[in-house]
C-alpha cells in the first residue's frame, strides 16, 4: 500500500504537473495556441506605429499593402534566425491594426499577438477622451470586452494587456486608474499585464497598486527595464515581475560603454542578472520595427535580428550556455505570457 501511495503521488508530480503546463495557452491574432508551442519568442516589437494622437489617429491614415510590403523582409529575416513568436506592442490609439497582424501572420506563417489596453506616457496624447471620466471598471470592460468579443468587431482576441504610466515615482490619477483597470482585466481574463514603464520608482508604483488589488506581481512585466537600476531590478524580480530589456541594438562593443544601446551593456547587466540566479525572470526583445505612418515609406524601419547577430554570440564568449539562451527567448515568454489569473490569495 505505501508503494501504491508512492507512485500516485509521484504520477501527479511528473504527469499531472506536464499536464497542467500543457493545458496552458496564448492567445495570438489566429486564435488560442498552447503554449509549450510558441518556440523562440520577441516579447516586446512594433510592425506600425501613429504618432499623430488619440484624437486624429485612424486605419484611413496607413494602407495596408504598403505596410505589409514594408514589414515582411524583416519579418522574414527574424524567421530565418529561429523566430516563432512575436508580440507587436502597439496600443489602441497609436496605430493598432488586428487586421493587419492577421494577414502577416498569414503570410508569414508567424504567430503574432497583439494587445489591449491604453497608453498613458507623453502626456496623455494617445489616451482616448472617455478614460479620463471612466472608473477604472468601466475602462477595464472594454479592454474585458475586447478579449471576450474580439477588437472592434473583427473577433480578433489579443493576449496581453499593453498599459503606459509617466517615469515620476508617484503615479498621476490618470495612470493609476489605468493600472487599476490593468488589474480588474487580469483577474478576469488571465492577461499579463505589460506597462511601458522605464525607472525604477513608476515600477514599484505600479505593483504596489497591483497588489492591493489581489494581482500577483507574477502577472507584471516591467517593460523598458534597462531604464532601471540593477538593483531595483533585482527586488523586483524577487518580489516575482518579469524584467523586460527590450532595447538591444547592435551599438558599440566598448566594454567601458555606460549606453544601453551597446551590445556590451546587456551582456554585463545579464551576466549580472544571473548571478544573482534571476535567469528566469528576464525578457530580451528589441522593440522595434517602427513604420511610422506619414513619413515616406514608414520611415527608418529597424530589424529584428540584433539578439542573434550580436548579443547571443557575445553571451556565449562569457559563459551562457544554450540552456540559458533558451531560458531568455522560449521558457520565460512562456511563463511570463500564458493565459493564467496569478492573484494573491
Amino acid at each position: 500500500m505505501q508503494n501504491l501511495f508512492f507512485y500516485l503521488i509521484l504520477w501527479f508530480l511528473v504527469v499531472g504537473c506536464k499536464s497542467t503546463l500543457g493545458s496552458k495557452k496564448l492567445i495570438t491574432v489566429n486564435g488560442a495556441i498552447p503554449i509549450k508551442k510558441i518556440g523562440v519568442t520577441l516579447v516586446h516589437e512594433h510592425i506600425m506605429v501613429d504618432w499623430i494622437g488619440a484624437d486624429s489617429t485612424g486605419q484611413h491614415r496607413w494602407n495596408k499593402a504598403a505596410v505589409i510590403k514594408r514589414a515582411m523582409p524583416f519579418l522574414i529575416d527574424a524567421q530565418k534566425k529561429g523566430v516563432n513568436t512575436f508580440f507587436d506592442c502597439t496600443p489602441a490609439y497609436i496605430g493598432r491594426d488586428p487586421i493587419l497582424l492577421k494577414k502577416i501572420s498569414e503570410s508569414t506563417g508567424m504567430h503574432i499577438v497583439t494587445n489591449t489596453g491604453y497608453y498613458g506616457a507623453v502626456n496623455n496624447k494617445f489616451m482616448p477622451k472617455h478614460a479620463f471620466k471612466d472608473s477604472a471598471k468601466g475602462i477595464a470592460q472594454i479592454w474585458i470586452d475586447e478579449f471576450e468579443h474580439g477588437i472592434d468587431g473583427t473577433k480578433i482576441i489579443p493576449g496581453f494587456i499593453k498599459i503606459s504610466v509617466g517615469v515620476e515615482d508617484t503615479l498621476s490619477q490618470l495612470h493609476a486608474k489605468i493600472v487599476k483597470a490593468a488589474a480588474i482585466a487580469h483577474k478576469k481574463t488571465g492577461m499579463t499585464i505589460v506597462s511601458h514603464t522605464g525607472p525604477d520608482g513608476p515600477a514599484f508604483a505600479q505593483m504596489e497598486i497591483l497588489n492591493e488589488q489581489g494581482v500577483s506581481s507574477e502577472a507584471f512585466v516591467w517593460t523598458h527595464a534597462q531604464n532601471g537600476t540593477l538593483n531595483g531590478q533585482i527586488k523586483a524580480a524577487k518580489q516575482g515581475a518579469w524584467i523586460s530589456l527590450d532595447h538591444v541594438q547592435s551599438g558599440p562593443s566598448d566594454p567601458l560603454s555606460q549606453n544601453k544601446n551597446t551590445i556590451n551593456w546587456y551582456v554585463n547587466r545579464l551576466t549580472a542578472l544571473k548571478k544573482e540566479k534571476l535567469l528566469h525572470k528576464i525578457l530580451l526583445s528589441h522593440d522595434s520595427g517602427w513604420y511610422n505612418v506619414g513619413q515616406e515609406n514608414g520611415g527608418n524601419y529597424r530589424g529584428y535580428t540584433a539578439i542573434f547577430d550580436h548579443l547571443i554570440p557575445v553571451l556565449k564568449e562569457n559563459g551562457f550556455t544554450r540552456k540559458d539562451i533558451d531560458v531568455l527567448l522560449i521558457k520565460n515568454p512562456q511563463n511570463a505570457y500564458a493565459l493564467n489569473k496569478r492573484t494573491i490569495k
